[in-house]
């Protein structure tokens, strides 16, 4: 037996339960793996709340995890090694990470070797895979190029800003809150600007032209701002919902998008990074090059809290659960 947080209904936080359920045993294309560690997202929270239609329940939530292989049927992973999983219809299409044990496609599996504690692994799969896609495979970002961060005090806002000024850019990043530009200057960010809804004016200040590259991590509602912010020729990756907006009620693009400005987006359930990419990116953490936000970590049973205080926006990086 093993246990798990069962949500049986949509609603709030309070609707989860931790119950007792049988093992689950994997076929021949799955792995049974042992969950140490997980980290919490707002898609989480918005299934939570009823907002993505696909979903039933009852359902485990929880699209990534760090573990160890318990099983493999195929052979192709050894008892004991380390993975990462994201996605791919976790949490979704199937129970998630929010369990002891779970059964997984070994299609979104991530083997990885690092010494690092379980509570920072947990944190690294989905942000990571959200971070670099959308700057690497989505932006090509370029070293010497500026980057405009919309939502820059998110887990993934921060560690792009911290893997943008790796690559050699300057990073541009907004905040609702002033109080936040030490927790950006730390992060890497060589211009904090506080986030008023409108941009231009002040990205206009400091750069007349425009700035290369932006990454859009707010919503639909600030996207229009956020092209306004770029040069002709430039481009933006829409990659997140904070403001929990997934659609636009009018649009027209000649009129949203500027001319010669580029707008394309990232989702790691379709594009997944290659595991070679992710291997160094935990030795760039061994090394202490690369320092990832974790805003706190909770126990299993704390799951009620950790997603209040995900809810209440009041995190300031990623919030991890250590089983």
């Amino acid at each position: 037996m093993m246990q798990a947080v069962v949500l049986n209904e949509s609603g709030g936080a309070e609707n989860f339960t931790i119950l007792e359920r049988p093992l689950p045993v994997p076929s021949l294309d799955q792995v049974l793996i042992r969950i140490k560690a997980f980290g919490l997202n707002r898609s989480e929270l918005m299934t939570r709340k009823g907002l993505s239609p696909s979903v039933t329940f009852p359902r485990v939530l929880g699209i990534e995890c760090v573990g160890e292989i318990v099983e493999d049927p195929s052979g192709e992973f050894s008892p004991g090694q380390k993975v990462a999983a994201s996605m791919g219809g976790m949490g979704r299409d199937f129970d998630g990470s929010y369990q002891e044990f779970a059964v997984l496609p070994k299609s979104i599996l991530t083997p990885f070797k690092s010494c690092l504690p379980w509570e920072i692994l947990g944190a690294l799969p989905e942000m990571f895979q959200t971070a670099f896609g959308s700057l690497k495979l989505a932006l090509k970002l370029k070293e010497s190029e500026t980057l405009l961060i919309r939502g820059g005090t998110s887990s993934v806002g921060l560690l792009a800003a911290q893997l943008a000024k790796s690559m050699g850019a300057t990073v541009i990043s907004t905040s609702r809150n002033k109080l936040n530009e030490k927790l950006l200057l730390k992060n890497g960010v060589d211009l904090v600007l506080e986030d008023d809804g409108i941009l231009t004016k002040q990205i206009g200040k400091h750069y007349p032209g425009g700035v290369d590259k932006g990454l859009e991590l707010v919503g639909t509602n600030t996207l229009a701002d956020t092209l306004q912010c770029i040069k002709p020729g430039g481009l933006v990756c829409f990659t997140g919902m904070l403001s929990e907006n997934w659609s636009f009620k009018d649009f027209a693009p000649m009129d949203y998008i500027p001319s010669t400005v580029g707008l394309t987006t990232f989702d790691s359930g379709s594009i997944k990074v290659p595991a070679p990419y992710f291997q160094k990116f935990l030795q760039k953490i061994e090394k202490g090059e690369i320092r990832p936000e974790i805003s706190k970590v909770f126990s299993f049973s704390e799951i009620v809290s950790a997603h209040q205080l995900m809810e209440s926006n009041q995190a300031k990086g990623k919030i991890v659960v250590k089983i």
